[in-house]
């Protein structure tokens, strides 16, 4: 994948190098084009790269300065303004993308159990107070001071051990 964006970034400079030495375009000065081009390179790999912004931060300043060098060039300032603002739309929207999938800490241990809902999987056989249930990818057995029936959803309120201490969830609502 950076193999491939590494190229596109570098037929982008040479793309833009040979429309700075085409003498038919109203962009007569290279450094504009380069900066321009090296601004969009710098955007493509912001995609690529897990920086957070600071690559196509660099990538807008430097699209937006080869725009105003290129200002001299007979270039339509609209034009100019629209392309920055397209670029920092596209970094803020890739920004919005790269935090959504920030690693969110793990909860684990007796944390990530107290107060989980599940289903009541099965019953221990004669005893409606024991039963099983499958709770974070694991199944533990459960004991609960009130009967339990499969189906019926319960809420985690303590741990002993291997076993889960259950309620069920209108008792626990309810206050108890």
């Amino acid at each position: 994948m950076k193999t491939r964006c590494c190229a596109f970034a570098l037929l982008l400079a040479l793309s833009g190098s040979a429309l700075a030495a085409d003498a038919g375009l109203p962009a007569t000065n290279p450094v504009g084009i380069w900066l321009i081009t090296f601004g969009i390179a710098f955007l493509i790999a912001e995609a690529a790269l897990p920086n957070y912004g600071v690559i196509g931060l660099g990538g807008i300043v430097m699209f937006v300065i080869g725009a105003v060098i290129l200002t001299n060039a007979e270039m339509p300032v609209p034009l100019m303004i629209g392309l920055g603002m397209i670029s920092a739309l596209l970094l803020i929207f890739l920004l919005i993308r790269a935090l959504k999938t920030r690693p969110r800490q793990n909860v684990s241990g007796d944390a990530g159990l107290l107060g989980s809902v599940t289903p009541v999987l099965s019953l221990q056989s004669g005893d409606a107070f024991h039963g099983w249930v499958h709770l974070q990818g694991e199944r533990w057995q459960v004991s609960s001071t009130k009967p339990l029936h499969i189906g019926q959803r319960v809420r985690v309120v303590g741990r002993n051990g291997l076993t889960l201490e259950v309620a069920a969830t209108d008792a626990v609502a309810a206050g108890e």
